[in-house]
């Protein structure tokens, strides 16, 4: 067993403090830096054995080549897109990440999504806060018998679906893993699941091929108009396809909690000056529901993510 009073964990961006408190009651030796750039934080790296990130910059090629006694990356989220993971296995790095931590927080998230976009609930609120009692122009549509249609059901999919149990719905998934379906959704295949949804949730991480997934030539592959919901990654939607899907009424309504536009670090928009066209047109769809990446973000999650990652350090080097 590695001596763990001999492991220097560097921490590069700020979590829960449970996180630091429970490995330094281990006896890992924790430092912080939350302010240097990446390349000074490159300078010094050959002195650790583990990292703790969120997304704060990537951790890439030219990065693990200077962290020559690294032995773990773990990432404090669910995604491990801003790590060169190829480089990292080629190393012998042990990639961490803790998406059972706020799973739950994304299937509560995108189903208060879809049900405020159904009953139209921002538009009501705010039309009733300008004196507008318009109850027509509000009235709402049901969840009740639609067919709810999930794509990449793996930890965060699974908690949707779970979500969706309470409700009168038909629940299908597509993943490119076999015989990841279950009691809460039947798996089929993508055009099964185009066929017949009316309400989409994408579920995925950023990959090659998850890259602007979702584009016209997708979009119009759907039988009928439908809700969609992206919670996972803005980068998986080309932004522009989306909203003439908006525009042409094949698209009846989204939430997004994620955009094309987000930093990698997801803390900002790249957005400085001016505005896209098709930005400026989900700014002020009324039936596009906006969120700034925080479906996993609740005071709950903050907890359990650190709990999470702390639990698998600690397996990592067999601590009982």
């Amino acid at each position: 067993m590695t001596t763990i009073n001999k492991i220097k964990i560097l921490h590069i961006d700020s979590n829960h403090p449970l996180l630091w408190e429970q490995l330094a009651a281990t006896g890992f030796h924790n430092e912080e830096d939350f302010t240097s750039t990446k390349e000074e934080v490159e300078a010094k790296i050959h002195n650790y054995n583990g990292i703790v990130i969120r997304s704060r910059f990537k951790i890439d090629k030219a990065f693990l080549d200077k962290a020559t006694h690294l032995q773990f990356i773990a990432r404090v989220g669910a995604g491990l897109e801003s790590i060169d993971c190829d480089s990292a296995a080629e190393k012998g790095v042990h990639l961490i990440a803790a998406p059972e931590g706020n799973s739950n927080a994304v299937g509560e998230h995108s189903l208060g999504m879809l049900l405020s976009l159904l009953n139209k609930l921002n538009r009501a609120d705010r039309l009733v806060r300008e004196g507008k009692w318009i109850r027509e122009g509000n009235r709402g549509f049901e969840l009740e018998h639609k067919t709810v249609g999930i794509i990449g059901y793996g930890t965060m999919g699974k908690s949707f679906a779970k979500k969706l149990r309470g409700f009168d719905v038909t629940v299908l998934c597509y993943d490119i893993l076999d015989d990841v379906g279950d009691a809460n959704a039947k798996q089929v295949s993508l055009r099964e699941l185009q066929e017949q949804a009316d309400v989409l949730s994408l579920h995925l991480p950023w990959t090659p091929e998850t890259d602007k997934m979702v584009t016209t030539d997708f979009i119009t592959a759907f039988t009928k108009p439908f809700w969609f919901i992206n919670t996972s990654r803005g980068k998986n939607v080309v932004t522009d396809d989306l909203v003439a899907a908006l525009q042409s009424g094949k698209i009846l309504g989204a939430g997004l909690d994620v955009l094309e536009y987000e930093k990698l670090s997801f803390e900002n928009l790249f957005i400085d000056t001016e505005k896209p066209a098709a930005f400026e047109y989900l700014l002020a769809a009324e039936n596009v529901l906006l969120t700034p990446h925080i479906a996993g973000w609740t005071f709950e999650s903050h907890e359990k993510l650190a709990q999470t990652i702390v639990d698998k350090i600690k397996s990592f080097f067999i601590i009982k």
